[in-house]
């Protein structure tokens, strides 16, 4: 299975690179609301360091992308326009589906009702050029600096970790007592993320 070519890739480089803009996405957006609100922020919806809406649009822009690699102005201008509508997209789903939208840029000049802006738009275009001309390769470099077995596991923990994070993050959101449902043992996993 980790082999199976999927995109022009592995899987196992796949979920790979998914996974680390994933947590680097968490990173960058932590950092810079830490800043903004002058305290600790935690971006992510669940308590790991993970945002999977970067590691989707990182992986998506990266194959949509990469065949413009070395035509920064065209990688700019579509990696803006792609992120901004996935972002719409993403924000409308969130409102619809969770009832709330879990970023607001309401008080962001040239916004479109509180779910894109300019700046963000601005941000997006330099993002896909990192990604396409730079982080990406160095993604790759690192992912096959690790054991291939090591790296397997790794992906599995993580994404395990994952699953079992936001499981817990939606079940409070929809207001579901896992031990009502007789979830006992997942219960107990779950206990760890409520500390």
């Amino acid at each position: 299975m980790w082999s199976r070519e999927l995109l022009g890739t592995d899987i196992y480089h796949l979920l790979a690179a998914f996974i680390l803009y994933s947590m680097m996405g968490w990173l960058v957006e932590s950092i810079y609301m830490s800043i903004c609100n002058r305290r600790l922020t935690n971006r992510g919806f669940a308590k790991g360091p993970f945002c999977p809406i970067y590691g989707f649009g990182a992986t998506t822009a990266y194959f949509l992308l990469a065949p413009l690699k070395g035509h920064y102005i065209k990688v700019y201008v579509i990696g803006a326009i792609f992120a901004t509508v996935f972002e719409y997209i993403v924000g409308k789903g969130m409102i619809r589906f969770l009832g709330e939208l879990w970023w607001d840029y309401n008080d962001k000049p040239f916004n479109y009702k509180g779910i894109i802006c300019l700046e963000s738009t601005i941000a997006w275009g330099f993002y896909a050029v990192g990604i396409i001309q730079f982080v990406n390769t160095g993604i790759y470099w690192l992912v096959d600096r690790v054991n291939y077995r090591t790296g397997i596991h790794l992906i599995e923990i993580a994404l395990a970790f994952v699953v079992v994070d936001y499981i817990w993050q939606l079940a409070k959101v929809f207001h579901v007592d896992l031990r009502e449902k007789g979830y006992h043992i997942i219960e107990k996993c779950f206990a760890f993320f409520d500390r």
